[in-house]
């Protein structure tokens, strides 16, 4: 039997925030994330003033590479806008690797519009409903990601906007993995056939991402970062250049192994070498 090989699970880098508002971290790690086989690079994209709690806004924090600012000025701070998604789009092209974004409110959904046509509503605003309808009918590919969400918080995201994709996600950053709860995956699998599950993971370590591509996920989300102890909320529960290698590796090398259907046992040419020898 002649072996055969297609990638079934889109693997996608999550930069989101890690670059701390440098363009050059955001391109190196782009770069990265292309030469390691990854499918997607993703962002976050969020006007500060609009989506930012008001009860935060005015939160002091402390030891910033800004100093002491409050937390909607570190927000804008971290933030891209035309010139820096002008220069990350066209590097992308050049290097062929695809780019898309998480979008917090309206405003960032029309701006993503212009560079590509698909949007993640991230955990924290799939219960902004008028958000998520809006994005619906903006980006042809919509995705959601479950973290932090009660099930029926997750039910009525799904009812009214329809997403392609519906991610399981913890929103504990990093997340122990007695709470990462994978089963949940089938339960997602048989409640919304044929629909799209994905996995979007925050722990330490990359065998609990891997158990999920038996699972049948076809969407893998990881955090990315040029470095763990670099400042930053999404640091510590990302991970390295050389996870990343190892992320793909793993999923491809999954597939490989899984890529036959249940069926009656198959005896490849190695093994006949092999029985040859020893049975004769």
């Amino acid at each position: 039997m002649l072996d055969f090989f297609f990638p079934k699970v889109r693997i996608v880098a999550e930069i989101g925030i890690n670059h701390n508002g440098k363009l050059e971290n955001a391109l190196e790690l782009i770069k990265i994330c292309k030469d390691a086989g990854c499918d997607y690079v993703k962002f976050q994209k969020r006007e500060p003033d609009i989506c930012v709690p008001e009860k935060q806004k005015n939160v002091i924090k402390e030891n910033t590479p800004w100093g002491k600012i409050t937390y909607l000025d570190y927000k804008k701070r971290i933030e891209f806008g035309d010139i820096e998604y002008d220069t990350i789009y066209e590097y992308c092209k050049e290097l062929n690797i695809k780019c898309f974004a998480s979008v917090w409110d309206k405003p960032s959904v029309n701006f993503m519009t212009k560079y590509t046509t698909i949007a993640k509503i991230p955990s924290a605003k799939i219960t902004d409903i008028e958000l998520c309808k809006y994005a619906r009918e903006k980006f042809k590919t919509l995705i959601i990601s479950t973290g932090m969400s009660t099930e029926a918080e997750v039910i009525t995201c799904i009812k009214e906007c329809n997403p392609d994709v519906i991610m399981h996600t913890n929103s504990t950053y990093p997340c122990p993995v007695e709470n990462l709860n994978l089963n949940y995956i089938t339960y997602l699998k048989d409640q919304y056939c044929p629909k799209e599950i994905g996995y979007s993971g925050h722990e330490f370590g990359l065998v609990t991402t891997f158990a999920t591509i038996p699972l049948g996920v076809t969407w893998v989300e990881r955090h990315v970062t040029l470095d763990r102890n670099m400042w930053g909320s999404d640091q510590l529960s990302s991970i390295e250049p050389i996870g990343i290698e190892k992320l793909v590796k793993g999923i491809r090398d999954i597939e490989k192994a899984t890529m036959y259907p249940a069926q009656s046992r198959i005896q490849f040419m190695k093994e006949l070498e092999k029985r040859d020898i020893l049975r004769g």
